[in-house]
């Protein structure tokens, strides 16, 4: 699951000698569903980084509802995701996620990050939506089982893809087969995390000070969605 991340930096992401401009966007320390994120594939006008709406709305919905996340094991089985997994792959840009763990009836908020807190890429999708006039361009991160580090928290983390995947995942040519094989838990010794203050809970704060570390505090349960 990932229900919050940040994207704190304007470093390049490394596409195997593809040459991708700087981000145009601003550093964001509480991403949260339903705002727009940054995330590099194929649009229809060829590679670019990007904005989509956080919450993947399938073309053919009646509603306006997303779905932020999409379980690796089930992709080519869902209908809202199916189509999107063969045909509209993204890349999410971050560098950072939240979990939190329960304490008792409240939850505790840890964040998690590359040991050498680089920027990553979530395996993601995408779809475009339309109603009358309104058009949206929608994405979801695809989620697996979570490795040694996150399972004591949660069952389930966010699939970042390692920088050798990445033209792999958005090539239209790749086998599902191969696709399906690089959504694995990523190792944990390459990872770390530590404990945040309760006010990540709450989307309206964005700021540095939510990624420093509070070991005595315990935050309260979150309303993510």
């Amino acid at each position: 699951m990932c229900g919050r991340f940040t994207l704190r930096t304007r470093d390049r992401i490394k596409l195997n000698g593809l040459d991708v401009s700087h981000l145009p966007f601003e550093a964001r320390y509480n991403i949260a569903p339903g705002q727009n994120i940054a995330a590099m594939g194929d649009f229809g006008s060829g590679l670019e980084v990007t904005e989509l709406n956080w919450g993947l709305i399938p073309s053919w919905s009646a509603e306006e509802k997303g779905f932020i996340n999409a379980r690796a094991e089930t992709l080519e089985d869902k209908p809202s995701f199916g189509e999107s997994f063969r045909l509209r792959r993204c890349l999410i840009l971050a560098d950072g996620f939240f979990e939190w763990e329960r304490v008792g009836r409240s939850k505790r908020p840890f964040y998690f990050q590359l040991i050498d807190e680089s920027q990553f890429a979530f395996a993601g999708i995408w779809d475009q939506w339309r109603s009358g006039e309104r058009s949206i361009k929608s994405c979801a991160i695809i989620t697996t089982p979570a490795n040694e580090l996150i399972e004591q928290l949660h069952d389930r983390m966010p699939a970042i893809l390692e920088p050798e995947s990445f033209e792999v995942w958005l090539d239209p040519k790749t086998d599902l087969g191969v696709l399906k094989g690089m959504l694995m838990p990523f190792p944990s010794p390459k990872m770390k995390s530590h404990p945040v203050s309760s006010a990540v809970n709450y989307p309206e704060n964005d700021s540095a000070a939510l990624l420093m570390r509070v070991d005595a505090e315990v935050g309260t349960t979150p309303s993510l969605f």
